[in-house]
């Protein structure tokens, strides 16, 4: 048994959690969500987007055969739909959970020129405000935008250009809101997460971290907030202890609470690779997606999957 944290934030890794039908694989899981049920919803780049898994990590469901060519975000809506962000098809599309598509924002395949600051080069993922149900799209490799749009996605306004300062990005990997509205953005390579209000004005910036990839924000309670680390990128601190690949765990003020598995990358249980998408269920236990295959897998001799999906159960 490997069990990660300590106190409150203790949890034991759930070794071969989400069983596959057989000759299926995951390639690399960019996203994970639970809906209401704590059904999981992996969003990988392999044959099948979309995974769903009950509980207990039995496989259910496939569906977005065809749809998707390059899964990133995935986000759980309180009216059980789903948003999906692509970033290979410059795309957002709000789903039912069978996988019906109610709407699709951008062109699918064609990108807005690069760094226009017009909706989508590359976009990462969508965020909801919980009092309002408009939303945000950080888009985030060919731009260094966050979107703003209304609940039947009309385009408000957009606020963010390329830079290290203040409401600038340097690829807004990730975005989501707490209870109140505000909105946390992932500024991955400017190794922080900035913090707005509604109408994109800057209020603060989280500094203390390697590269954060992965967001997501536990509204409940005294509210946490979950950041998958990437992690230094290359050299040999790549290889040290304290700089990631890890999970964090922050209060909303920043204050960091917990960060587990903060070691050299690997494949051992309670290791990381490459986390890029978070989020918890309703027991407070953690899925963790990572893009192994990108990251590393793609790179071996001869070239293979690594496991990309990791389940931290929460302890006591």
């Amino acid at each position: 048994m490997v069990v990660l944290g300590e106190s409150q934030y203790k949890y034991e890794v759930a070794e071969g959690w989400g069983k596959l039908p057989d000759g299926w694989g995951f390639k690399e899981c960019a996203a994970v969500g639970c809906d209401a049920n704590d059904n999981v919803y992996v969003f990988n780049r392999g044959e099948h987007p979309v995974i769903v898994f009950d509980v207990e990590g039995n496989f259910l469901r496939s569906w977005g055969e065809g749809l998707y060519p390059r899964a990133h975000g995935i986000t759980m809506s309180p009216d059980d739909t789903i948003f999906l962000t692509d970033d290979g098809d410059h795309t957002v599309r709000k789903c039912n959970l069978d996988g019906t598509v109610l709407f699709t924002l951008g062109i699918p395949g064609t990108p807005a020129p690069f760094m226009s600051g017009d909706p989508f080069n590359r976009c990462t993922h969508v965020a909801i405000d919980p009092q309002t149900a408009d939303f945000y799209v950080s888009d985030g490799y060919g731009n260094a935008r966050v979107h703003k749009y209304d609940p039947e996605g009309k385009l408000l306004f957009s606020w963010g250009e390329s830079g290290t300062g203040e409401g600038q990005f340097n690829i807004a990997h990730n975005v989501c809101t707490d209870r109140d509205g505000w909105v946390y953005v992932a500024d991955r390579e400017n190794q922080r997460i900035q913090v707005f209000d509604k109408n994109g004005k800057f209020e603060t910036q989280w500094k203390n971290m390697a590269r954060p990839c992965g967001l997501y924000i536990d509204q409940s309670g005294d509210q946490k907030v979950y950041v998958g680390e990437l992690g230094v990128a290359i050299g040999p601190n790549s290889q040290a202890y304290g700089l990631g690949p890890r999970v964090a765990i922050h209060d909303v003020s920043g204050n960091v609470l917990a960060r587990l598995g903060d070691a050299p990358e690997s494949e051992e249980l309670g290791h990381f690779i490459a986390p890029h998408g978070v989020c918890i269920n309703s027991r407070g236990d953690i899925f963790v997606g990572e893009v192994s295959w990108t990251h590393t897998g793609s790179h071996l001799n001869p070239p293979r999957e690594i496991r990309s999906l990791q389940k931290l159960t929460k302890v006591g």
